[in-house]
């Protein structure tokens, strides 16, 4: 199946070209669905973070800047607009090739292709949106100064993507960094980076002027770190562990380098007693078992009322078991693998602790018995957790649900705020007051109401507490890569005054 595909071998992506590391060392890719190698992607070192990092610099100074960093907007929307259009021109290609480098479902696959055209399209608009808000004037209290903003690019900026949406992840970044006249090194998972080089391919054929996309791929500590440490990198953007933004916060502060910081989470999601049952579960089931559990914002804790707790859990149950789990490429598959044999072992540890301290496997918790092959984990549902347990507290990064049910709606707040994380969270009820106020409750940068995950590339996106902070998308995630300048004149004929003449002594 993957042979067949003739997936491309790619070196890494720097100042416009393909060049092979420095060391010329590769890394294997394997099909998570059937523990294959199907492929390899260069493997970077700081040697190669050091060639892209110049080729950004070089690329912003080209032609004083007009080339880019201070061209218009509009100059650099065209370019956003035309790699949109060889995304979708790409999609099925691409898609298929997402599937078989992360087990994402290709059903799924294909939603996040269509989602990375269109963010580059959206971006684009903003790039041009932005061409209107220079020289923003300024009130002012003294008649005799005028003032206005000026928004300028940041510079060279590093961008680190994680594996969940190889695609798509790095697209919430590259789109809003270019659209803002930014030069960008992005540096994807190496467990996933088959379509982050394909990205750079359609920056190639569309002309992107070199340098201004430069793509390493490699390990976290051999081109990551030398990324998030590099004192020529104006700004680095992160999406992944909280353990892994702490590090990469710690680097930075060496040389005051801001970071935006997108991590971990294990969000509730609060079911009350007077839902529709159906409408419910699969909300429930969607809002953790989609792209095979692997989502940071996973409402990963049910929290649900005790009224309704027994008929709940039998109708949920019975959804996850309908979900269909096969290889990705499966028509109507709705979940594959997790992503590497890694991550399977530590989600099975999950469950297995779990059962050692007292909760009740209601449901999955197996590998498939039809799947021999392949990292699968059937969507596992677990009840009578306690707060103190593991599978409470800490995010598993995979199909596993933990349970527990409340009285009141108090008690469903504080059960839901009982987490480090803050990143998301989901309130289902018919009573639209009620839903309002857990919404203002929930501490949280993300709410849904009556649904779990739906997500926009015009709304802002972001968490609080070790979630991280600062916010993606929207007009939020282009002043991301956007430093704002005031310039003041003095408009008056008069001098100053404040000091006394010479001539006049």
């Amino acid at each position: 199946m993957a042979a067949a595909m003739n997936i491309p071998v790619r070196q890494l992506f720097i100042d416009g070209d393909w060049r092979v590391p420095v060391r010329n060392n590769r890394l294997s890719v394997i099909n998570p669905a059937t523990e294959q190698i199907i492929g390899d992607i260069p493997a970077a070192t700081s040697e190669d973070v050091d060639l892209a990092v110049e080729a950004a610099r070089k690329a912003l100074a080209r032609n004083k800047g007009k080339d880019w960093a201070s061209a218009t907007g509009a100059h650099r929307a065209k370019y956003l607009r035309a790699i949109a259009a060889k995304i979708t021109e790409r999609k099925t290609e691409l898609a298929k090739i997402e599937s078989l480098d992360s087990g994402k479902p290709l059903d799924e696959a294909a939603w996040d292709i269509d989602d990375v055209a269109a963010c580059f399209e959206y971006n684009a608009d903003l790039a041009e949106a932005l061409d209107g808000k220079q020289k923003t004037p300024i009130t002012l209290p003294m008649e005799t100064f005028k003032s206005y903003t000026l928004k300028e690019p940041i510079g060279v900026v590093g961008l680190i993507t994680p594996w969940n949406y190889p695609m798509l992840m790095a697209t919430w970044k590259v789109a809003p960094a270019l659209a803002a006249g930014c030069a960008a090194i992005l540096k994807p998972s190496e467990l996933a980076s088959l379509t982050c080089l394909e990205l750079g391919q359609v920056c190639k054929d569309v002309g992107l002027p070199p340098g201004i996309l430069n793509i390493v791929t490699g390990l976290g500590s051999e081109a990551g770190a030398p990324l998030a440490s590099h004192p020529n990198v104006d700004k680095i953007a992160f999406t992944g562990s909280t353990a892994t933004g702490s590090k990469i916060m710690t680097a930075a502060a060496q040389q005051v380098k801001p970071v935006t910081l997108e991590l971990g989470g294990k969000s509730p999601i609060i079911v009350f007693e007077d839902v529709d049952l159906d409408k419910a579960a699969e909300w429930t089931a969607f809002g953790c078992f989609w792209t095979n559990g692997q989502i940071c914002s996973a409402t990963s804790r049910l929290l649900v009322h005790e009224n309704i707790a027994g008929k709940f859990l039998d109708r949920l149950v019975k959804w996850t078991k309908n979900i269909k789990i096969s290889d990705p490429l499966e028509e109507g598959c709705r979940l594959g693998p997790v992503v590497s044999g890694g991550q399977y072992e530590k989600v099975m540890q999950f469950i297995s602790t779990a059962k050692k301290e007292g909760a009740t496997i209601l449901s999955g918790g197996e590998r498939p018995k039809h799947l021999e092959k392949g990292y699968f984990i059937e969507p596992t549902i677990i009840s009578d957790v306690t707060t103190c347990m593991q599978i409470w507290r800490e995010e598993v990064f995979g199909p596993v649900l933990c349970v527990k049910t409340f009285k009141t709606e108090d008690e469903a707040i504080e059960l839901a705020n009982d987490t480090r994380y803050g990143l998301g969270g989901a309130v289902i009820s018919n009573d639209l007051e009620r839903c309002e106020r857990v919404s203002k409750a929930l501490q949280s940068g993300i709410v849904w109401i009556n649904c779990s995950q739906p997500c926009f590339c015009q709304a802002p996106w972001g968490g609080k507490k070790r979630s991280g902070f600062g916010r993606e998308l929207g007009e939020w995630g282009l002043d991301n890569y956007l430093s704002v300048k005031q310039v003041t004149h003095y408009i008056s004929d008069e001098p100053w005054g404040w000091y006394q003449s010479p001539s006049k002594l």
